[in-house]
């Protein structure tokens, strides 16, 4: 039981330090693209997008399941591992609210505009990444995992990323709802109403588009 909730605390923390690397990494790209900076996010508080950090965690039980550490395997590997978690998210995005938060449609070699041979590329080479420079200290984690403040800030931030997963689906889904036209139905729904309007859900999610 102890070892399985070691396991689980590790996970959290390469799903957070995946998330934020992933919201870090849109930022350069897209101040690169434009010129200026756009947020970038997955949820509504905080800098995380939880496809990277979901990518993270898939890494983990990858190189702790399969004993592969050539680069060229690990290159291609991790290609399709990272193909496959872009198009379900995007798929399962798109069932749930509506939307897609990434399309490349315009680059080819896509699929469905759900992942693509560049950024499927892109992947491979986040995989390669992991293998030299995080696979090395992923043990480490267990010293500081012993640590009774530690042990601590994770439950505070495992219960703080619950409300914020919890909150950001409530939002997206009452969201699409309004632009069905649909009106408010309870108290929670007008809630969301005044705490999350459609400017501010815009913004903190710039780079959404509705499916019609």
């Amino acid at each position: 039981m102890k070892k399985t909730l070691k396991i689980l605390e590790k996970i959290f923390i390469l799903f957070i330090i995946g998330s934020v690397l992933g919201f870090l990494f849109e930022t350069i790209v897209v101040l690169f693209q434009k010129g200026h900076f756009e947020w970038r996010k997955g949820v509504i508080y905080g800098p995380f997008i939880p496809v990277y950090g979901i990518g993270t965690i898939i890494y983990y039980i990858f190189f702790e399941k399969v004993k592969i550490r050539k680069i060229p395997e690990v290159f291609l590997v991790c290609m399709v591992l990272g193909g496959i978690t872009e198009y379900i998210c995007s798929y399962v995005q798109e069932a749930w609210f509506g939307t897609i938060s990434w399309d490349y449609s315009y680059l080819p070699f896509n699929l469905n505009g759900r992942t693509s041979l560049l950024h499927c590329t892109y992947w491979g080479i986040a995989g390669i990444l992991y293998l030299k420079l995080v696979l090395p200290y992923i043990e480490k984690i267990d010293i500081y995992l012993e640590n009774n403040i530690v042990q601590n800030l994770i439950i505070i931030f495992a219960i703080f990323m619950t409300f914020n997963v919890i909150v950001s689906i409530m939002a997206a889904n009452r969201q699409e709802d309004r632009q069905k036209n649909i009106p408010a139905r309870n108290s929670i729904d007008v809630f969301l109403d005044k705490t999350y309007p459609d400017e501010r859900m815009d913004k903190i999610f710039s780079n959404k588009k509705y499916v019609k």
